[in-house]
């Protein structure tokens, strides 16, 4: 038997409901707090908590002191994947949101010897338990969460070298391509395999969505001059905001 949907989450589909019927137009004001709240016979935090939902997803917005109202339907972005962007001498994703006009931010966190699990030794051609470099990040533009991702590189290839920590070092912030090359590892493929999946609890707090929201993952790979792996990664992003786009070169196109 399926478990019962939680208060907000019934609210946040009627409220939408009504929304997308017509009941309120962009621009509209909602009824008060205190009034859905006792339309829907709901506390006013398991209210708060459904208005909070559609806020996320671009449906609704707060005025500080005024109320909650209808918003103009928020873009679906797209986000191209290319070779292109691995060429530029700066960190892929600043370049990309600089193209859109948007403002570029993340945070991230490493840690060091963290022993490579099955998946990931697989992916990397290591043997599982190899100490690598784990980082987790989430990448912003202006200020709203556009993905996040997991990356492993083996301690084998950056242990002794300045770059071992991705957001330290001289190279910090310039991307994985740039980083590899200040040590002469020439990366010169990158294999990306795109999954639709479900937002894990970890996910969703970092992007702003709802456990079991749709995400596209990317299972990323980058191989150097001789085939080998040299990092790999997981990436999400949030479905519902963006798109993804791949751009192929065509062999002998004329320029």
């Amino acid at each position: 038997m399926a478990a019962e949907q939680p208060p907000y989450l019934r609210v946040a589909h009627d409220l939408r409901r009504r929304i997308a019927a017509g009941e309120w137009a962009v621009g509209d004001r909602l009824p008060s707090r205190a009034r859905l709240a006792a339309e829907y016979e709901v506390g006013p935090n398991v209210l708060q908590k459904a208005q909070e939902r559609l806020i996320v997803e671009g449906l609704l917005e707060g005025r500080a002191g005024s109320g909650t109202y209808v918003r103009m339907p928020r873009e679906r972005l797209r986000m191209v994947r290319s070779r292109r962007r691995e060429r530029r001498e700066d960190s892929p994703f600043r370049s990309d949101m600089r193209e859109q006009g948007r403002r570029s931010s993340w945070e991230s966190h490493s840690e060091a010897r963290v022993a490579a699990p099955e998946r990931i030794a697989e992916r990397l051609a290591i043997a599982p338990g190899d100490p690598c470099v784990r980082t987790v990040y989430e990448f912003l533009a202006d200020g709203w969460p556009v993905q996040v991702s997991e990356s492993w590189e083996p301690m084998a290839i950056t242990g002794d070298s300045p770059i071992v920590l991705p957001e330290l070092g001289p190279c910090a912030g310039l991307g994985v391509v740039e980083r590899m090359r200040s040590i002469g590892v020439v990366i010169e493929t990158a294999v990306e395999v795109p999954r639709p999946a479900r937002a894990t609890q970890a996910q969703a707090n970092l992007l702003g969505i709802s456990l079991g929201d749709l995400i596209m993952e990317i299972e990323r790979t980058y191989y150097d001059a001789d085939g080998r792996p040299v990092e790999t990664a997981d990436i999400a992003v949030p479905d519902a905001r963006w798109e993804i786009a791949y751009e192929i070169p065509v062999e002998g196109a004329s320029p």
